[in-house]
């Protein structure tokens, strides 16, 4: 079976995977980096969350109208976040809404991955396509960026071969 979350990774890091998959050590690489998961359960600290984020990295940007898990966004859809930018007219004004939308999955996930995807989307507000300078802002914002994202993408592959590893 493919390593679909993994396929544009290098042979030696997918045999790598593979590897722990056979010998049953998927499980053990994750909960040994990352024991336990995050306390941001509601709508309201995911946005404080990001809030925070966004304040501390990317203080110009646009406010944030909402931010908020959605039941919608799932992998099947190729997405674990989504990112909108919603401009009217309100009485001859031009009013720009930013929100961010989290899979609900990420409610039972560590706090690292969670980090990764709001990073992600944040990084959207300045920069839409995945360009050299979208992820250079996401390494700036989170340094570990791309090994988190990296983990995140073994996790998913442990989710469709073993299930969930948090409650």
């Amino acid at each position: 079976m493919p390593l679909k979350y993994l396929s544009h990774y290098p042979k030696h890091l997918i045999d790598q995977v593979t590897d722990m998959i056979e010998n049953e050590k998927l499980s053990s690489y994750i909960l040994d980096k990352y024991p336990t998961k995050h306390t941001i359960q509601t709508d309201k600290a995911l946005y404080n969350y990001a809030i925070e984020l966004k304040n501390q990295h990317m203080k110009k940007a646009l406010p944030l109208s909402k931010v908020h898990y959605d039941g919608k966004i799932n992998i099947i859809r190729h997405a674990l976040g989504t990112h909108t930018f919603i401009s009217r007219v309100q009485g001859g004004k031009l009013k720009a809404k930013n929100e961010i939308r989290v899979a609900t999955m990420f409610k039972s996930m560590p706090e690292e991955f969670l980090r990764m995807i709001i990073v992600h989307e944040l990084a959207h507000f300045k920069e839409k396509e995945h360009n050299k300078a979208f992820y250079k802002l996401c390494e700036y914002i989170e340094p570990k960026y791309h090994q988190l994202e990296f983990d995140l993408r073994i996790y998913l592959t442990h989710i469709d071969r073993l299930g969930k590893l948090y409650g």
